[in-house]
Formats: C-alpha cells, structure tokens, sequence
C-alpha cells in the first residue's frame, strides 16, 4: 500500500501510521469476513419454523401446546398418512396398510410403533393414520424417509401422501434450503450489475462488493453467536432478510460515499486528504440513515411475536456492521486504490468546486429536471401527491388477516397435495383438529357444546390407543389388539378432547369456528383451554394484528425524531415522513392489486405490512436524508430554494444508482419459493422505487422548492442563514 499523503491534513502524522492504520483495519475485516463466512451456513441451523415457538407465552395455543407434551409423547409433532384408492379399500387392504406401516425400516425421529389405527372414509377410496415425529431433529429428512419407504410399502393401486405439521414442515425446511448460496448469488449478481453500469469500471464494484460481504460476514458472527448461546430465537425468513438488507443498506452508503470521494480527489489529487473530505461530506448523512433503520428497527423489540421481536435486533445488528464497513472498510480499500478504482475510466482533475460551479445551468438530466421544477414547483409536488394517492387506493383490496399455511411454499408442495386428498374424502379439517384441554368433569358438556358449534364435524378423545369417538353415554369403546378398550389420559384431572372442523385447519372459516368454539366453551368453563394448528394461527395473526397497530406509529415517532435532530427543524422532518408514509400507501395499495388479480394469493400474513412499512419508512427516508442534507449544505451558500434544486443535481445520479441497487437486492427474496418473501420482495422493491423515481426526484424537492426558507422552520436558518440570490434567474 502507497497512499499518497500529501496534503496539509496529514502531512504531520508519522509514514508509519499512514501505512499501519489501513493495514490494521483490512486485517480485522479479512478476519471477520474469514470467520463470519464459515458462520453463514450455519444460520439456517439455528433457526426455526415452528410458528407456535414465536408465539406469547400467556397465548392460549401456546398453554395448549405445552400441557399436550403431558399427554403424548414428549417433543414430537405429526405425521398425517393418507392412502387414496382407485378402488374401494376392503377390511384386507386396510389391515393391509396398517401392517405395511408397522414394518416400515426405522427412521431415526419417527415413531412408527405409536401410529395411530387406520381410519377409512365413509366413502372407502382413503385411509388415514397419524404417525409421531420427533420435533427436534432434521424433521425434513425423516418425513422425505418416511414418504419413500410408505410408497414402498403400500398395497397396489394406492397412492402415499404425508401432510399434517411434520409434512409442512418439512416442506418449508426444503424451501429454504439453499437459501443463504443461492439468495447470495442472486442479490451479488443484481448489485454488480447495476455497479459496473452506474461506474463502468473494473475495480469499483468488486471493492463495494466486497465492503458489503465483509459487513454481512461480520452481522452473521455475532448473529450466530446470539443464536447458539440462546439469546435470540431465529426464525426461518431472518437470514433471509438479515442479507438482503446489509447488502442493500451497505452497498448504498458506499455509494453516498464514493460520490464525495469521486469529487474529492478529481479537486484535490491527494488521496488521503480526499479520504478526509469525503469522510467529512459523508458522515452525517450516512450515520442519520443507519440510525433512523436501526431505531425503527429497535421499535420491534415491543412485538408480542418473538419472530418480530428478534428480527429487530437481527437487522439492527446487520446495518451496525454496514455503518462500520462504510466509515472503515470502504475509505480504506478506496485509499489504497486511488485513481485506480475507476479504471478503465479516467478520472480528470478539475479546478472547480462542485460545491460554487453552476450545476443547475447544465445540460444533463438532473440539471434540466431541476430547472422544469423551478418553473412549476407547486404543480409538480400536487401532481405526484395525487398519483400516489390513487395508487393507495388499492389499500381497499389488501387481505392482510392471514393466509393459509398451506399456500406458504410456493410451487409444488407435497403435503399440500395430501391436504387436498384428506379434503376430497374426509371432513376438510380431519388430520390437524383443534385440542381442547378440558376437565374430567366438563368432559361430556363441553362435548355437547363443541358439537353445537356451527363447523364442527365430530370430537373424539384422546387415548392410549389414538383417538376414540364420544356419544353420549360416554367413550364408544372399540376393540385394539386382543378387545382391549381404550382408556383416557388423565392428567391433573384433565383430557384432551380432538375436535375435527369441516373446514381445512387453515382457512379463515377453521378460524371462526376456533373464536366461535372457544366462545360457547368459556361458558360451560373458563378453564377449557382451545388450541391446535388453527388455534396457532388465530392467536399468531391477533398478536401480529396488534403488532401493527402499536409499532407503526411508533415508528414514525421514532423516525421523525431523527430526522428533527438531523435536520434541526420541524417542517422539513414532517414532510420527510409523509412523503415516505404516502409512498408506503401507494406501494402496498398498488401491491395489493397485483396479489389479488395478477399472482391470485388468497391474502398475507398480518406481518407483511408491518415488515413492508418498516423497511419503506427506514430505507425510504435514507434518500430523503442524503437528498436534504446536501440541499441544507448547499443552501448555506446559495439560498435555500437554489440549494434544493441543487441537491437535487449533484445526488441524482448516486441516488437513483442506489435506489435501483436497493430495489434489485430486495426483489431476490423472490427467488424463493416461499409466499411471505415473496410479498416483502415486491411490496420493498416496488416502493423503494416509488421512493428514488417519485418522491425524492419530484415531490420532496418540489415541495421544499415551494415552502422555501419555510422548509427549515422553526431553525434560525428559516429567517436568516440562508441567502436567496440566485431564485430568481433559475425561475426565469
């Protein structure tokens, strides 16, 4: 490394210290990059997709939950077999099943011995059975072995299928593998791209890239750590999540920063006293924007969902190391590239500060956009507020209560195949029936009362020997093995009951007759406890639901602060946050649209506006800071209506470059095969897009442009600081 030090900035430090500090900081990055990547791969271990594990203690589901291990065999979750037939299933191919089922080769985590007995559907062509699966373990690969080996010994003319909890999961476990390779491959992809376009050299985008990689590797050391030790509770999607957003948020304040180093060294030469200017130029912007990201994400850690709560430190860890790569990593690898970074492009000295040039009397896109906003500010801003109010509009049709967790994985999905087959021939809801927990004594009147409840089919107890049907002179006793009677599990003088709903446990119908269920049960006891997979899902999007409505607005509160202290004044934070919380609007109303008419999900998880919003409002303001931050800068020496149009100018290009970086990086999460990213995917990317060709192009700056000094009130610059001179030749 031979940087060039001249310059009165460092003219007087030793040579030693020059060499030494950058050295020093690319060997810790080297490390944390070495050691965070081996980590990377190891993420998707140390998380989880048991929706339940992410649920409030106090949530009824989860009491239900923990009182069944009681019951059953500890730390397990189920396996619904299902067999369809061509033909008619006869007492033969029935024992049949049952006998295949019990010879199956062990498969380490199943529990093929505790199946519960073959039951035929009323109209013969299918047979059922729940085998128990261990919940800890790799639950993927014992349901893949099991699915193998049923197929194998099923009689002829019967096709398998295993769904239930242990086959969704499984399937989820499949959809995210792969996750961390191939989402990394697609977001580096996007961002070189978009890099070499916007730079069009060789050295650039491999130092961002690298910058960015380094803060990922350096989030994943400590995230993973957090995880081992039991800190945090991992959910599948955070890694996921945890990439694209330190790749996006790095790669753009690595952009912020390589635009005041590009017009450093092309005016000064020396490359480390253009290191310090652009450091200087830069750091305030670059820190009030991983600082609004961070605090909003620090809002989630009130979410009654563990998956939110920990998602906010997660993320808020990620843009930590993206600040430091940025101030530390980037200057450094710049310092020692120099004018070499830009090859094959040339980059010329100029004697003219950017800063007092005439950049608005140009000829290129920024400087003519900014003249046609000086013409008709008021029309502008009134224009793009009404387009991005009608695209809002689409809030109308946004289904943001829930959607089925079988339509979670994307593409083929082969226990939402066997859901279908249990629909075909059994009660829509058999296989994963609502659990109640009820008294020995309420036993036959709470029977009574489930059973009234409009889409209940039947309720069964739960027994040593599977589940037995309830009549009303109690356990309808049936013969297993030699003519034994099944006997309940009593437990603290409680039983479980099994309530099979029409409906499939995971439709908004399964849903209402849980809140209705758990309604007509409260009055026979308020002890009866309603859980099961429905019961999951009902109680997940509640708290969700409440999520939303408590931290969005804190978010906002949070954000506006920021930027107050940022800015030092009030108007300028207001309509930075409106802009951002309009733009939010349009791109999850015109999002909503898309959903429903062009993909045709059937609706989203309460989450995904939350998250979208987040995201939207954290990154979205990003562009408002640089964008007004520069414009405050240049107004200090132009006026103010002269200093918006040129901060408009001169943070265009590296704006725009950023917003398309971030968009892309974002929309990667599409690549996976799983409903939820696939909403935030395009919901971020469409709206960060919003956000860099609309509001921060067009209204924010047509808005300030017209409030003029006003933009800066209650600040003394509002009255005083700022110089007016050139308005009025820009007008003409």
């Amino acid at each position: 490394m031979n940087p060039d030090a001249r310059g009165s900035g460092l003219a007087g430090a030793p040579r030693w210290l020059r060499i030494a500090g950058p050295v020093a900081l690319i060997l810790i990055w080297t490390v944390l990059f070495l050691v965070g990547g081996r980590m990377f791969s190891q993420l998707s271990e140390l998380s989880t997709n048991d929706r339940v594990q992410f649920l409030p203690a106090t949530a009824e589901s989860t009491q239900v939950r923990d009182l069944q291990q009681q019951f059953a065999l500890e730390g397990v979750t189920y396996a619904v077999v299902v067999f369809e037939a061509d033909a008619p299933i006869d007492a033969f191919v029935e024992s049949e099943i049952d006998r295949g089922v019990r010879r199956i080769e062990p498969i380490e985590g199943v529990r093929v011995f505790d199946a519960t007995p073959v039951i035929v559907s009323d109209d013969r062509l299918a047979a059922e059975l729940v085998i128990p699966v261990a919940s800890v373990g790799e639950i993927d690969e014992a349901v893949t072995a099991l699915r193998s080996r049923l197929a194998d010994v099923a009689p002829d003319g019967l096709q398998v299928h295993v769904t239930g909890p242990a086959g969704f999961t499984s399937d989820i476990i499949t959809a995210f593998q792969g996750i961390d390779g191939l989402l990394l491959l697609v977001a580096l992809a996007a961002v070189l791209l978009v890099l070499v376009i916007v730079y069009r050299s060789v050295l650039l985008p491999l130092i961002v890239l690298v910058t960015s990689l380094s803060a990922l590797c350096g989030a994943v050391l400590v995230v993973s750590a957090l995880a081992r030790s039991g800190v945090i509770l991992l959910a599948g999607q955070t890694q996921g999540i945890l990439l694209i957003l330190v790749i996006g948020a790095t790669t753009n304040y690595a952009l912020l920063y390589i635009s005041r180093y590009t017009e450093a060294l092309a005016r000064r030469g020396a490359r480390w006293d253009a290191t310090l200017e652009a450091l200087k130029g830069s750091w305030q912007p670059i820190l009030a924007s991983g600082a609004t990201v961070i605090v909003s994400l620090t809002v989630l850690l009130l979410s009654q969902l563990d998956s939110n709560r920990t998602l906010g430190p997660v993320a808020a860890i990620g843009i930590v190391f993206a600040l430091l790569a940025a101030f530390t990593l980037l200057p450094v690898l710049l310092l020692w590239a120099g004018r070499a970074a830009f090859w094959p492009r040339r980059l010329k000295s100029v004697a003219t500060d950017p800063t007092h040039a005439d950049v608005l009397g140009g000829a290129g896109v920024w400087a003519r956009l900014a003249r046609r906003i000086a013409r008709r500010p008021r029309a502008v801003w009134v224009v793009s507020t009404l387009v991005l109010a009608v695209m809002a509009l689409g809030l109308t049709q946004l289904r943001a209560d829930g959607s089925p967790s079988s339509e979670y994985v994307l593409g083929a999905s082969p226990a939402r195949e066997g859901l279908d087959v249990i629909a075909e021939h059994f009660p829509a809801g058999a296989g994963t029936p609502a659990v109640l927990v009820v008294g020995v004594d309420a036993i036959l009147p709470a029977t009574e009362r489930a059973l009234d409840v409009p889409g209940v089919d039947s309720v069964r107890i739960a027994t040593l020997a599977g589940p037995a049907p309830i009549t009303p002179d109690g356990v309808q006793p049936f013969a297993v093995g030699a003519g034994i009677a099944p006997a309940p599990i009593v437990v603290d003088d409680t039983v479980l009951l099994e309530v099979t709903l029409t409906s499939a446990a995971d439709t908004p119908q399964a849903e209402s007759t849980v809140r209705e269920l758990r309604t007509a049960l409260d009055d026979v006891d308020a002890g009866i406890l309603v859980g099961g997979q429905t019961a999951i899902d009902v109680d997940g999007n509640a708290a969700a639901t409440s999520d939303r409505t408590l931290i969005i607005p804190l978010v906002l509160l949070a954000v506006l602060l920021v930027l107050m202290v940022l800015l030092r004044a009030l108007v300028a934070p207001l309509l930075l946050i409106a802009s951002v919380a309009l733009s939010y609007a349009a791109a999850l109303g015109f999002s909503a649209i898309i959903f429903n008419t062009l993909f045709g999900f059937s609706g989203a998880d309460p989450t995904v506006p939350l998250f979208a919003f987040v995201f939207l409002i954290a990154l979205g303001v990003d562009y408002n800071i640089f964008l007004m931050t520069r414009a405050r800068e240049e107004g200090a020496r132009h006026g103010v209506r002269d200093g918006v149009l040129r901060g408009l100018v001169l943070t265009g290009g590296v704006i725009t470059s950023a917003g398309v970086i971030l968009a892309a990086t974002f929309a990667a999460l599409g690549v996976l095969p799983l409903l939820f990213l696939a909403q935030i995917a395009f919901i971020v990317a469409f709206g960060v897009l919003l956000d860099t060709f609309v509001v921060r192009t067009l209204l924010v700056p047509a808005a300030a442009y017209d409030l003029g000094p006003t933009i800066w009130w209650p600040g003394a610059r509002s009255r005083t600081g700022f110089r007016e001179p050139e308005t009025e030749s820009i007008v003409r």
